[in-house]
C-alpha cells in the first residue's frame, strides 16, 4: 500500500494527552504502540484528506451550477439595482 506520506522521514517525539487506562489496555496488546498509533493516524488523514476533496468536488459543483443559472438567468438582485 502507498502511502500518503514520507514514511522515511525521522520521527521525533510529540506529547500527547490520553486517557491513562487506555494506554495500559493498549500497551498490553502491543510491543510498538508507536507504530499502531502512527498506523492509525496515517489511516486518519488519508480518510480525512479524501472526505476534503469529495467536499471540495461538491462546492466546485455547486459554484458551477450557479455560475451556469447566473450566466442564463442573470442575477436576481439586477432588478432591485439603484444603478
Amino acid at each position: 500500500m502507498k502511502t500518503a506520506f514520507n514514511a522515511a522521514a525521522r520521527k521525533r517525539p510529540v506529547n500527547l494527552t490520553l486517557n491513562a487506562d487506555l494506554v495500559s489496555q493498549a500497551k498490553s496488546m502491543t510491543d510498538n504502540l508507536s507504530g499502531v498509533v502512527e498506523s492509525l493516524l496515517s489511516e486518519f488523514v488519508e480518510r480525512e484528506s479524501r472526505e476534503r476533496l469529495v467536499k471540495a468536488k461538491v462546492v466546485e459543483a455547486a459554484i458551477a451550477a450557479w455560475n451556469r443559472f447566473n450566466a442564463t438567468s442573470g442575477s436576481i438582485a439586477d432588478e432591485y439595482s439603484s444603478l
